[in-house]
């Protein structure tokens, strides 16, 4: 969800789509982000869209996301 967030702003119901999860799994995700002050959300209409509040998260995103592929791959190296 963060990885998403971090590309730009989604809407609840597409979140909800592309993460293949239950709106109240989504929901209680969200109230914890929105809490402890990582996601931020806006009404418009019957919509509600979400986006990160803190840019860095995206960034941190990244680098957690670099350092698993690493491990995947020298698990792949180890195997061979």
């Amino acid at each position: 969800m963060l990885d998403l967030l971090g590309k730009r702003e989604h809407s609840v119901a597409k979140l909800q789509k592309t993460l293949a999860v239950s709106k109240a799994n989504l929901s209680q995700h969200l109230a914890i982000l929105k809490a402890a002050g990582i996601v931020r959300t806006r009404r418009e209409g019957r919509h509600i869209f979400c986006s990160l509040a803190i840019p860095a998260v995206s960034r941190a995103c990244h680098v957690i996301r670099e350092v698993l592929r690493v491990q995947l791959r020298n698990q792949r190296d180890l195997k061979l």
